[in-house]
């Protein structure tokens, strides 16, 4: 291999991954099978003094760029070395190889053009984890960006790539950024030169909105002059395209109606990070990545209590359209069950009768109710004829009364008189028994027994 291309003892140079404004990614080998990434920086060291600026920086910034390694991060690329090649003298960093595809890769076909929100809340979440991590240490990265973004296939984790910018000085940045910087995500300030914390956050935020609606808010026409220009001022002036509507523009038609309206759902509270990260004053954003990982924790803990989902006229419509289905349902009474047949029988819900049992009684109720307040004809109740009406009726139950009287009368005559004749008999037995009384002949009438006169006869 030509030794322009040899970047140091023991680290082998395979070959050309992507070239930028920030320089070229090598894929890289060490001694053995340890593959890594080599990130060419193109201001060449002239001399690797304090006295060469160029090297004064880059040995500056990469004191920084250490720290980011000292407590290891998944969501963050390892690095592995750095220092100055020995052919043309470029600065480089040496970093972990990352197998898998960027994010930016994962929007174009066979993927889908959006993602869903399941796997876009995974990656808000994990690449703010990676700016926490950054900011944490001081080290600001500067070219977020899709494809500086990687989806690692063996541990299924998001990770942020490619610390090329946070190496260079503001000089080299404007140079950068004016010639090949992807416009496309960069802050407002950055046009400047200029490189905060704040300055992360809002390219975290163009990420999310590409990955939420298919494409980035401001996209580039052309890689002219005038195309990046025109993005450039859309950055520093235009408002942002409303989300929800490019979303559901961007649907795949590969999703059925369900799937559709559930991925219209997206949380209030992902849409209003957004918008805040997006902000045009650096100020008015996330200060910083821990900050802006608190929102997502606050926000994922707020929407699990809540249950909360979708926003938007597109939502409520969706959720309109479900409750009307939903009532058009319970309308039905075959569906609801108020009366369904089987074998025969009649099954009626036990609500309905219930109802209809209450109902029965009441006007059972009321009927005896308007019979006993209410004359015939409709004339209203008069205590006075209801009393005249009332008297023959009375009087029959007097005489009904004294009839029974007469009766109950007979009965006990009958029953003194049985008593006296069965009096009479034994009376005739016990004189009978003691032989001073005579017994008549059958046929025979008893003889009166008559009184003597005077005591003579």
């Amino acid at each position: 291999m030509s030794k322009v291309f040899t970047i140091a003892d023991g680290l082998e140079n395979l070959g050309a991954l992507r070239t930028g404004g920030q320089g070229s990614v090598y894929k890289g080998r060490r001694t053995g099978v340890i593959y890594s990434a080599v990130k060419l920086i193109p201001t060449p060291v002239y001399s690797e003094s304090g006295d060469d600026k160029n090297y004064r920086n880059f040995q500056n910034e990469v004191a920084k760029l250490q720290k980011v390694n000292e407590i290891p991060n998944p969501n963050v690329v390892k690095i592995l070395s750095f220092g100055i090649t020995e052919s043309g003298s470029f600065p480089f960093i040496e970093m972990e190889y990352i197998e898998g595809p960027d994010l930016s890769e994962l929007l174009q076909p066979p993927h889908e053009k959006i993602f869903t929100l399941k796997e876009l809340l995974k990656v808000a979440d994990q690449l703010a984890c990676a700016l926490a991590h950054c900011h944490t240490v001081g080290v600001k990265h500067g070219d977020v960006k899709s494809n500086n973004v990687k989806y690692n296939i063996h541990t299924g984790n998001y990770v942020l790539l490619d610390f090329g910018l946070a190496i260079m000085s503001e000089e080299q940045r404007r140079s950068s950024i004016r010639n090949a910087g992807a416009v496309e995500f960069m802050a407002p300030e950055q046009q400047e030169g200029k490189m905060l914390l704040q300055t992360d956050v809002y390219s975290y935020g163009v990420i999310l909105y590409e990955l939420l609606t298919g494409q980035v808010p401001f996209p580039l026409d052309g890689n002219g002059d005038t195309g990046r220009n025109t993005v450039m001022v859309r950055h520093l002036e235009a408002p942002v395209p409303d989300a929800m509507k490019t979303r559901k523009a961007n649907l795949p038609q590969s999703w059925d109606a369900d799937k559709q309206a559930l991925e219209m759902q997206v949380p209030a509270w992902l849409l209003n990070l957004v918008e805040k990260c997006l902000q045009k004053n650096p100020y008015d954003r996330f200060p910083d990545g821990n900050q802006l990982h608190n929102a997502i924790i606050g926000g994922s803990l707020a929407s699990a209590d809540n249950g909360l989902m979708g926003v938007g006229p597109a939502t409520l419509l969706n959720e309109n359209e479900k409750l009307q289905t939903q009532l058009q349902e319970r309308s039905d009474p075959e569906k609801v069950g108020i009366l369904k047949m089987d074998g025969g029988v009649v099954h009626m819900h036990k609500t309905v009768f219930s109802g209809l049992l209450f109902l029965m009684v009441l006007f059972m109720g009321l009927f005896a109710y308007s019979s006993l307040t209410k004359k015939s004809g409709g004339e209203a109740y008069n205590p006075v004829a209801a009393e005249a009406k009332m008297k023959p009726y009375k009087s029959a139950l007097f005489i009904n009364s004294y009839n029974f009287d007469s009766v109950k009368r007979a009965r006990q005559l009958a029953r003194l008189k049985a008593d006296s004749i069965a009096k009479a008999k034994a009376e005739i037995i016990r004189q009978q028994a003691a032989g001073t009384t005579e017994i008549p002949h059958a046929g025979e009438k008893p003889k009166k027994k008559r009184k003597k006169f005077l005591g003579l006869f």
